[in-house]
């Protein structure tokens, strides 16, 4: 099994998405017009030189590709037995752990 550095899989991204853009005929004026981003902000996504998950989503969409979206963050079904119940919200962690260190060292 092969494990891909950061650094690789920027660069692979971008790589499919420039082809994508390539595929569509799209120069990268347009797209980065049409997805409300800078040029210079699509070049760095298309070299793999880093990139805002903004662009990347801003870019995605604008090319017509969101099920690429999809995958990494499938959308969540509601089901009510994962919904909080009626007028209880939660508001931060429990601190269960940090009250059992303090009664183990005092």
């Amino acid at each position: 099994m092969t494990t891909n550095t950061i650094e690789e899989f920027e660069s692979e991204v971008g790589e499919q998405i420039k082809s994508l853009r390539l595929k569509q005929n799209v120069d990268r004026a347009t797209l980065a017009l049409r997805a409300g981003c800078s040029v210079s902000a699509l070049k760095n996504l298309e070299s793999g030189n880093g990139s805002t998950l903004r662009t990347l989503i801003a870019i995605v969409r604008a090319l017509g590709r969101e099920d690429w979206l999809r995958n990494v963050a499938p959308m969540a079904t509601i089901s009510p037995l994962n919904m909080p119940k009626a007028g209880h919200v939660r508001q931060r962690a429990r601190q269960r752990a940090i009250a059992a260190t303090k009664k183990t060292h005092p």
